[in-house]
């Protein structure tokens, strides 16, 4: 490897420092002002994945594509579609029946994230808090026979009313409480709240909680009295998940070469705020000029470029992703299905906020540099005007890139920094910094010169610090997880070597369903049960892989 990375570097001496990109500035100035002014303008309504705004950029990419010669590359032309879970609502199904009193969904119960679509019947039981400690010495199941077949009642509160700060805490989560419940046999759960210094659970639902297999319902509290040992009880619960597609904006550059380099950008944002939004007032279309209609932008210019100029060692897949915003699903969902084969990919760079070069530092941040031995090489003979370059190693990072590094292809993330007005409604056009783009842009362009007839690039493995949020948590199992799956458990998206799960042989695609005596059904339960351990405790994975249930041991 040694003797390698001294024949590259060499190579690149013996260019000529004064390789340059031809960006004509005023003419591509024009072109990003009318690329970002369009895709950020109130018609396309924040371009929120699978909404009519949405439709509207991809009509616009494609036709940009068009104009510029790009080989369609999707799976219907230029489009590669891709369902994801849009909404997830209470259904008009939910029913609840005490003895031969009905009552109101919405106003009077409600069906929680965690229960099953299902109908059931019998006679009400009340379990107290429903929580068995034996370390606390603590149990409302004691003493409680002939649970089998009925409906648990269950206050949400703890017996200290301790909130947080409960010394049982850590075990009287609601999914945990459910678990135990199932157990002892319930064929349902009706939740209840005494406490006035408690909160109801929420009505939102999330794709991160994973339904239970039994009817999982909360009565409110003027209805509570109703709710007496032996009431014959009747529940429907139905939460309905409304499914829907983005779209994946594929053009190519066939230069019949053995390799391809991707270059991506993610053309959807906020739409009218969405769960990523920082903004606290009333809903106000996001239009995200910065994020990502300037990395939208340079990626339709760096194809008129490149289709333009060359070079012509490499073939160019230019992708615009829908769903990023999301958690990655277009870009996820390209590299599950690739409409090139995988091993054909030199490398990857990917535009996620480039149009605020900040003036008085002129930084641009490029993230991925320790995915390959080639790029601090190449990027030691780059210079730009006085902008600077500042990097780090890791491979992922809350963009698309990351996807394609999980696939062991070696990638660039370029950045030009955070900015007051991120996921904020006043992300827009007229604070574009376009001369910054350009330049970031040439950067780019040099870059894909400079590495024009250097083959294909050997991937590298990074170390991964922040990959699970690690502030939060005492630990780290080393995983990438897949924030997509909508199945039971924690489905394993990337491993970091060195890890924990990698000293223990887990890899991707292996389903996380226990951690030690931890039921892990999904994101939140895995979290919940990742902040339970400690540096240096073991424990038992408990995981999936090829329909096969296996246990290992780790130690953090």
């Amino acid at each position: 490897m040694k003797n390698n990375l001294i024949v590259l570097a060499l190579s690149f001496i013996c260019l000529t420092s004064n390789v340059l990109a031809q960006l004509e500035e005023k003419v591509v100035s024009a072109k990003l002002k009318q690329h970002i002014t369009t895709l950020a303008s109130d018609e396309y309504q924040g371009r929120e994945t699978g909404q009519p705004g949405e439709k509207m950029a991809y009509e616009y990419i494609v036709k940009q594509y068009q104009e510029i010669g790009l080989l369609p590359k999707g799976t219907d032309k230029y489009i590669q579609a891709f369902p994801f879970t849009k909404e997830i609502k209470m259904g008009e199904k939910n029913k609840l029946t005490l003895g031969k009193e009905q009552l109101t969904p919405g106003t009077m119960f409600y069906p929680l994230g965690y229960s099953a679509n299902a109908e059931v019947k019998g006679a009400l039981v009340n379990v107290g808090f429903g929580i068995n400690a034996p370390g606390l010495n603590y149990n409302d199941y004691a003493n409680k026979s002939n649970l089998s077949k009925k409906i648990f009642v269950i206050e949400i509160s703890t017996p200290d009313s301790g909130g947080p700060h409960s010394k049982y805490a850590d075990i009287s989560d609601l999914r945990s409480r459910i678990d135990t419940a199932i157990s002892k046999g319930a064929a349902g759960i009706i939740f209840i709240n005494s406490n006035k210094d408690e909160k109801d659970p929420e009505t939102n639902y999330s794709n991160r909680i994973t339904p239970s297999k039994i009817p999982v319902i909360f009565v409110k509290e003027e209805q509570i009295s109703k709710l007496k040992d032996g009431v014959n009880v009747a529940i429907t619960a139905e939460i309905i998940k409304i499914e829907s597609i983005g779209h994946n904006v594929l053009g190519f550059i066939d230069n019949g070469a053995k390799n391809t380099v991707v270059i991506g950008a993610h053309y959807d944002h906020l739409g009218m705020g969405d769960d990523g939004s920082l903004y606290r007032g009333e809903p106000a279309i996001h239009n995200g000029a910065d994020d990502n209609a300037s990395g939208t932008g340079g990626l339709i210019e760096l194809a008129r470029y490149l289709k333009a100029n060359g070079p012509s060692t490499n073939n160019y897949l230019f992708m615009a992703y829908s769903g990023e915003e999301k958690g990655l699903l277009g870009s996820g969902y390209w590299t599950k299905n690739p409409t090139l084969k995988l091993n054909t990919i030199n490398y990857m760079l990917n535009m996620d906020m480039i149009g605020r070069l900040k003036p008085e530092d002129q930084v641009l941040l490029v993230n991925g540099v320790g995915t390959s031995d080639a790029w601090k090489i190449t990027m030691n003979y780059i210079h730009i005007d006085s902008m600077k370059v500042k990097t780090t190693e890791s491979g992922i990072g809350p963009s698309d890139h990351t996807s394609f590094y999980l696939k062991d292809i070696p990638v660039l993330h370029f950045f030009s920094g955070t900015h007051s007005n991120y996921h904020r409604p006043s992300d827009d056009e007229a604070l574009i910094n376009y001369n910054g783009e350009i330049k970031i842009l040439n950067y780019m362009i040099q870059l894909v010169q400079r590495l024009d007839d250097k083959g294909k690039l050997t991937f590298v493995k990074t170390k991964e610090e922040n990959n699970e949020d690690a502030p939060r948590f005492k630990v780290t199992l080393g995983v990438v997880p897949d924030y997509a799956f909508e199945g039971s458990g924690m489905r394993i998206d990337g491993v970091t070597e060195g890890k924990p799960a990698s000293k223990a042989g887990l890899k991707t695609g292996d389903i996380v369903t226990k951690l030690g005596e931890n039921t892990v059904v999904d994101m939140m339960s895995y979290m919940k049960a990742l902040g339970k351990f400690t540096k240096g405790e073991k424990t038992i994975v408990t995981y999936i892989r090829d329909k096969a249930e296996q246990k290992v041991e780790i130690e953090f």
